[in-house]
């Protein structure tokens, strides 16, 4: 069931200063895949799926806190799971990359490692899915510092994981039509410290028919919603004198 992405991206803040992200984007053709796949935190992203053991997402991520390296974390976590053999894991950190796919994944499996991002998938109409998942991401991807205020500059990480989405639906996706509901989610994490984390960065759809379609609009409404937020409240921010008032 599923298909996703996890990636690390470089990047400079508005200081001039080293920073990383990392996000996760996964949908599928269950309910709440959120609850379930994706895990992100500053030094890490991880995704478990196939027949999901949840602990190896919570624990993998767990382990990058602690300051394992993500081959190690993961592969010690498959290592120790009697049901290795129909699970996929895959992830990244802060200098490396993992993918696994255990040999009874249900056809269509596989997945890819680019390195700096990595890509899997099960139950899908072809290798196609997972395909157009690594293009589009690559096509998309950049180094450059990115502020969401400015239209104009490129597309923060959360949206460019909804396309990469979007391309591996538009190529079949999930084969199981049978079941028409559906649910996508993505995660974004970061090293930067900032006074409002961006509202957009952690966002789910859980029962859906069109898991993308609204998962992207979920985003944009986020997205301008934290841009309204930033306008009225910046200045109280800096200030760090904001009433915890919701």
């Amino acid at each position: 069931m599923t298909f996703s992405i996890c990636v690390r991206e470089e990047y400079t803040d508005d200081e001039g200063g080293h920073q990383t992200r990392f996000g996760v984007a996964v949908t599928t053709r269950l309910p709440a895949v959120g609850t379930l796949c994706p895990f992100a935190s500053e030094n890490g992203a991880v995704a478990t799926q196939s027949l999901v053991n949840v602990d190896l997402g919570r624990d993998g991520v767990r382990y990058l806190d602690e300051g394992l390296a993500v081959e190690d974390a993961l592969d010690a976590l498959l290592n120790a799971d009697e049901g290795r053999a129909q699970r996929q894991l895959h992830g990244v950190d802060a200098d490396g990359s993992f993918t696994f796919s255990g040999e009874e994944c249900k056809g269509w499996f596989g997945d890819h490692d680019g390195g700096s991002y990595t890509v899997a998938g099960n139950l899908l109409t072809g290798p196609d899915v997972i395909d157009s998942v690594a293009d589009t991401y690559e096509e998309l991807a950049h180094e450059e510092s990115v502020d969401p205020l400015d239209d104009d500059g490129p597309a923060p990480l959360a949206e460019r994981l909804v396309d990469a989405l979007a391309a591996g639906h538009a190529e079949g996706g999930d084969k199981r039509e049978e079941l028409p509901i559906q649910s996508a989610a993505l995660i974004v994490a970061r090293t930067e410290d900032a006074e409002m984390e961006p509202y957009y960065d952690d966002l789910r759809v859980d029962a859906t028919e069109t898991p993308i379609t609204d998962l992207r609009e979920t985003y944009e409404l986020a997205r301008e919603g934290y841009q309204d937020a930033v306008a009225l409240y910046e200045e109280a921010y800096a200030e760090d004198d904001l009433d915890a008032d919701e």
